[in-house]
């Protein structure tokens, strides 16, 4: 880990407990849009943030790889931009780690990013429907799968691998830190106590198994088609509170039983912001690798 990387983790950590952004923020923050959609399916303006590449400005011709980073179920669509991601990037960028793309944050609210049970809150057709569209309309971004990827944290995993395995034609990559995924939902709902509420208005009340069935990553899995070329990275803190490290293990296990290639690491931390900033450069990484590998050579006509 390079000492600039070492400064960052630091400076994120101070800034998820509250404190004042540091003097570097102007500079960072000319680079950052945060606007909204109007969604005619959720009736309503959807906030959204979006980190531009230090040249978008200077290449107007030039068009960007894109990856789409899902929240966890406490924050909201500045959480990255808060917390200092863009600085990580930035640094990762000048030590040559990475390259240029966009980072685009939505607002997820407390939705997994799902259609919600009772079919008030219709998350992912909003998403897929009209939040994807209107990113492509706005901003110059490369069309092909390969260029489209999902990251999330918690929650956010959760609804990253759903989508990714849901819409494999329109993402080649996908990455999840601490994801929440458990294939037994009571298990969940005793280890997540007063979230069990929040769950109850996504996934009915009581708990409608079937629904939970039929959205977990695990149902997607068994029945996905066309994952070939989706790469699929995924880690989480053993000592996890939630028990999302049990299901981690099982979901590498079921991928590895259906013969689905994947990246997969359990490492030491809990369910906390200090396993998550010591980890995020690895799956920003990984997104690199996947929006950059080589094109299969296209058919003559």
């Amino acid at each position: 880990m390079s000492e600039n990387h070492r400064r960052w983790r630091t400076r994120w950590l101070v800034l998820a407990t509250g404190a004042l952004l540091s003097a570097g923020t102007a500079r960072a923050q000319t680079r950052v849009e945060c606007q909204a959609v109007e969604s005619q399916i959720l009736r309503r303006a959807v906030r959204y943030c979006v980190i531009l590449p230090r040249s978008y400005a200077e290449q107007p011709q030039r068009r960007y790889p894109v990856l789409y980073h899902l929240h966890g179920i406490t924050e909201d669509e500045q959480t990255a931009i808060r917390s200092g991601l863009w600085d990580l990037i930035e640094q990762m960028q000048a030590e040559g780690r990475i390259g240029e793309f966009l980072l685009v944050t939505p607002d997820g609210g407390r939705s997994f990013y799902i259609n919600t049970h009772d079919g008030r809150t219709r998350y992912e057709d909003f998403f897929i429907r009209e939040f994807l569209p209107a990113i492509e309309r706005r901003y110059r971004i490369r069309r092909e799968r390969t260029a489209q990827g999902l990251s999330g944290i918690s929650m956010g995993g959760y609804g990253a691998l759903r989508l990714a395995l849901k819409y494999p034609h329109r993402f080649g990559s996908v990455s999840a830190h601490s994801a929440a995924l458990l294939e037994r939902p009571p298990a969940l709902l005793s280890a997540a106590g007063g979230a069990a509420g929040v769950l109850g208005d996504v996934f009915g009340t009581p708990l409608d198994l079937a629904f939970w069935e039929r959205n977990s990553p695990f149902t997607l899995a068994r029945s996905a088609r066309g994952l070939a070329g989706l790469r699929i990275y995924f880690d989480c803190g053993r000592e996890d509170h939630y028990g999302f490290d049990a299901g981690a293990q099982r979901f590498h296990e079921l991928l590895s039983q259906l013969g689905i290639p994947h990246e997969f690491h359990l490492y030491p931390g809990g369910h906390d912001w200090n396993y998550f900033a010591e980890h995020i450069d690895e799956s920003l990484e990984f997104h690199w690798r996947a929006f950059n590998r080589v094109r299969a050579p296209q058919p003559r006509q």
